[in-house]
């Protein structure tokens, strides 16, 4: 919940009278204070089990956690895309398989994992691990373009800048199909709770449209 989608499902989750409870699970602190939102300060990402009795009982998990794969070897990306991603879901099936699982992937990701862009094969790989681990649901979403709002701000530097210089284009983004906005993302994340549907691979569009539902 530290990046720019997580705080993005966070403040849509706090607002929605839907959601009971928030765990979020981060390395480190938040320093948010509400009523409905709970934290655990975990250190090791390869290892869930010394919190898992603390993941019991809950609905719904948005994993939204993911790095730039800038300056990483396929080795390495696919440690913090895929194997972090792999101990997570494996724990939380094993406590609670009518779970609904939500993954942030990305425009371009190769469910083939055969193509020639590690980052895509990698997301790939990690997007077709969690179709089949058996959760109740699961949604990969692979937005494009992403508009920050309600003071959101990337924690890429580069993002941040693009941001910046296409500012006054925001209105006219807003109105592309493609184009989705983080208070969207988090939508459609509450949102897939409660309208099952056969498209399990979200693009831009489909984003937007699922977040319009209730």
């Amino acid at each position: 919940s530290t990046g720019m989608v997580g705080k993005a499902v966070l403040l849509e989750c706090i607002d929605d009278a839907r959601v009971k409870e928030v765990l979020l699970i981060n390395w480190n602190p938040l320093a948010i204070s509400h009523p409905k939102v709970k934290e655990i300060i975990h250190k090791d990402f390869m290892d869930f089990t010394s919190i898992q009795d603390q993941l019991i009982g809950y609905d719904l998990c948005c994993h939204c956690m993911g790095v730039s794969s800038a300056g990483m070897n396929e080795d390495q990306y696919a440690e913090f895309t895929f194997t972090i991603t792999k101990q997570l879901a494996t724990t939380l099936h094993e406590i609670n398989p009518d779970m609904v699982f939500n993954y942030v992937s990305g425009t371009g990701t190769d469910s083939t994992e055969k193509g020639k862009t590690m980052w895509a094969r990698v997301k790939g790989r990690t997007e077709n691990m969690i179709l089949k681990m058996g959760f109740k649901d699961a949604y990969m979403f692979r937005p494009g373009v992403i508009i920050p709002e309600r003071g959101i701000v990337s924690r890429t530097k580069l993002y941040n800048l693009f941001y910046i210089i296409a500012r006054p284009f925001f209105p006219l983004l807003k109105k592309m199909k493609s184009v989705t906005t983080t208070t969207n993302i988090g939508k459609a994340m509450i949102n897939s709770y409660y309208n099952s549907q056969q498209l399990k691979f979200l693009e831009g569009k489909d984003i937007n449209d699922l977040a319009e539902r209730k």
